[in-house]
């Protein structure tokens, strides 16, 4: 059965799109249907208590009115540069930003319907979304969205045998990648073909959560005792050299064989704060746990990969933190001021994103946006919220 008859649903719109002048077309004499066509610089997406903020990712500045939406909400990029997915009660939420349209955000009024939509996954072209609900997961295009109300025309859909909190990839060959579970626990992932059948499966990864996909299309998973690989139809499982090790997020680059994880050494430790990082060679198939400096600490949300390959970390001493390969922490450059570990992982604590050579960090406590200079550490412009952020994602 196909997405369009199971799960995609289009609403009314409630508003209509406004079409709105680039700055650079201010005051310029241009014709205004020249310049609502025009694309505006990128667009960050930034999530609060029941609104989704746009900023001009230039300025700092509000692009429009913040847009309402009910609840708890998650942001991920769609991949063609001007959506993003926001992940609501209803499912995943599909935002127009006008990132490439020049035009003022809004929902678009698509919506792919899942009870408890969870991860998105991009990679090579293809957008995986994964439903913990149901353990279904819907691959397309990442440029399928096309307009800012148009179906996708080539969804697949693969099921799970059962629903559990999940993650799925679509390869370069149209094989697939996803996790195996149940409500109770997740122990491994399976890889099918194209018709979804199974190729191969591995369970020797407990509590498996996250993905990434680094050089050579070398995929990892993370484990709450090491890491499982899986290259050329072939997975290779990692282990961690504490009898607990948790991985649970990979921080990649397409161009790197290294993946810098997060690292949880505790069972027992209260909290999302973390105070070590592991490398993962997915090459030579090793792991390697490092420490961070004493009084840094960090959670999923401050860590990134830039496009030259640097990781860079928000620490809980308020810097800015680069690492190198072996997760060392080579550089610091204070940006926000120190802050604690929030209470629910839900709760608005500081969000990293990196673009370009630009590292965008958010600060809750004073609401609060930052623009830093990768090259030279400098806080370059400083934005203010009308609310305290959460999560924040960036396109264009």
């Amino acid at each position: 059965m196909s997405l369009n008859d199971r799960t995609l649903h289009r609403r009314a719109m409630v508003a209509t799109v406004v079409a709105s002048l680039t700055l650079a077309a201010c005051g310029s004499g241009e014709d205004p249907a020249e310049s609502a066509s025009t694309p505006s610089s990128p667009r960050l997406v930034l999530t609060s208590d029941g609104a989704v903020t746009v900023l001009d990712a230039a300025t700092l500045e509000p692009v429009g009115d913040d847009v309402p939406v009910d609840g708890f909400l998650r942001v991920n990029p769609a991949g063609d540069g001007e959506h993003a997915y926001v992940t609501t009660a209803d499912g995943f939420e599909v935002l127009a930003t006008g990132a490439t349209s020049g035009e003022d955000p809004a929902m678009t009024g698509l919506v792919f319907e899942g009870a408890a939509a969870g991860h998105v996954v991009l990679h090579d072209g293809r957008t995986t979304l994964f439903d913990d609900a149901t353990g279904t997961s819907w691959t397309f295009d990442s440029d399928a969205l096309g307009e800012s109300d148009a179906e996708p025309s080539d969804v697949r859909t693969v099921e799970s045998d059962e629903a559990h909190h999940g993650v799925a990839i679509e390869l370069s060959d149209g094989t697939f990648l996803t996790t195996i579970g149940d409500e109770e626990s997740r122990s491994g992932v399976r890889h099918l073909d194209a018709d979804g059948e199974e190729l191969a499966r591995n369970e020797e990864c407990p509590g498996v959560h996250g993905e990434g996909a680094a050089a050579d299309e070398r995929v990892m998973f993370g484990c709450e005792d090491g890491v499982l690989l899986f290259a050329d139809g072939v997975f290779t499982k990692v282990d961690s050299p504490d009898e607990f090790g948790r991985v649970g997020n990979a921080y990649v680059t397409e161009e790197s064989p290294v993946a810098i994880v997060d690292y949880k050494d505790d069972p027992d430790a209260e909290g999302v704060l973390l105070d070590r990082v592991a490398v993962v060679d997915t090459a030579a198939g090793t792991l390697d746990v490092a420490d961070l400096p004493e009084g840094v600490a960090y959670t999923w949300q401050g860590v990134e990969r830039a496009e030259d390959g640097t990781a860079w970390l928000v620490g809980t001493d308020g810097a800015l933190h680069q690492l190198d390969e072996t997760g060392a922490v080579v550089a610091s450059h204070p940006v926000i001021d120190a802050w604690e570990g929030p209470a629910e992982w839900q709760d608005p604590h500081p969000y990293l994103v990196v673009h370009g050579d630009t590292g965008y960090v958010t600060e809750p406590a004073s609401q609060q946006i930052h623009a830093v200079d990768l090259t030279t550490g400098e806080v370059v412009r400083t934005g203010s919220l009308d609310a305290a952020p959460n999560e924040m994602t960036i396109t264009g």
